[in-house]
């Protein structure tokens, strides 16, 4: 699928060099010439990138940018005046990821994007893969709170898929009931560490073939709970 960019300066034949070259690249390229247009654009489309020039008619990049992280995640690279150190700062304070001095080189332009989206898809992924927890032939899906064993879809009440899920999360950590109840209920529950106990004994019969002899969710006597 191919990068959206969104270009964003008063000069129109940067805009324009940095659209021709970009779209040379494949990427699909969108144009604004003042921060009101741009943040029309970055409301109502999803970008991989925005270039974002700091002087711009109706609103500065700096009220672009602060405005844009109240909404969006999406990667900023600032355009800056040479040598103008307090622009570099005041834009990395407003949530910019980088920028870039004018004049500049296309080609630092493209490798810059090259390696923000990079980075960007490389953050994706890992976060992804951290929403999906595989261990043995257990596979939780944090986002959907959802456990399958063999495949087969178990169905789990609230509090025993959280502690479930702290105990993949940390394999082989050792929690004291204790530190259970305070993690997974909160510390100003009412409850004893026996409510503890309760769900883990619950949360045995539905994961495990034989409970008594359990395969995912051990007990380390005197001490607490562990997933192995």
């Amino acid at each position: 699928m191919s990068k959206r960019v969104l270009v964003v300066d008063d000069e129109k034949l940067i805009v324009k060099g940095i659209r021709f070259s970009l779209e040379q690249d494949g990427m699909e390229v969108d144009c604004a010439y003042d921060g009101e247009e741009a943040l029309s654009y970055a409301r109502s489309k999803n970008y991989d990138i925005i270039l974002l020039d700091i002087m711009l008619p109706k609103f500065t990049g700096f009220e672009v940018c602060q405005q844009i992280r109240e909404f969006s995640n999406v990667p900023i690279v600032m355009l800056t005046a040479k040598g103008d150190d307090m622009d570099k700062i005041l834009g990395l304070e407003y949530g910019a990821d980088d920028y870039i001095t004018k004049p500049f080189n296309i080609l630092e332009v493209k490798a810059r994007i090259r390696a923000i989206m990079r980075r960007t898809e490389r953050k994706e992924k890992a976060e992804e893969a951290a929403k999906i927890i595989e261990s043995k032939d257990v596979k939780l899906d944090c986002e959907g709170r959802r456990v399958y064993i063999a495949g087969k879809e178990i169905n789990l009440t609230a509090k025993e898929f959280e502690v479930l899920e702290l105990l993949m999360l940390n394999p082989n950590k050792v929690y004291s009931r204790e530190g259970l109840l305070k993690i997974v209920w909160g510390a100003d529950y009412p409850g004893d560490v026996r409510t503890v106990d309760v769900h883990i004994r619950r949360l045995r019969e539905k994961i495990e073939v034989n409970p008594s002899e359990p395969k995912y969710v051990h007990t380390k006597w005197g001490v607490g709970y562990y997933y192995a």
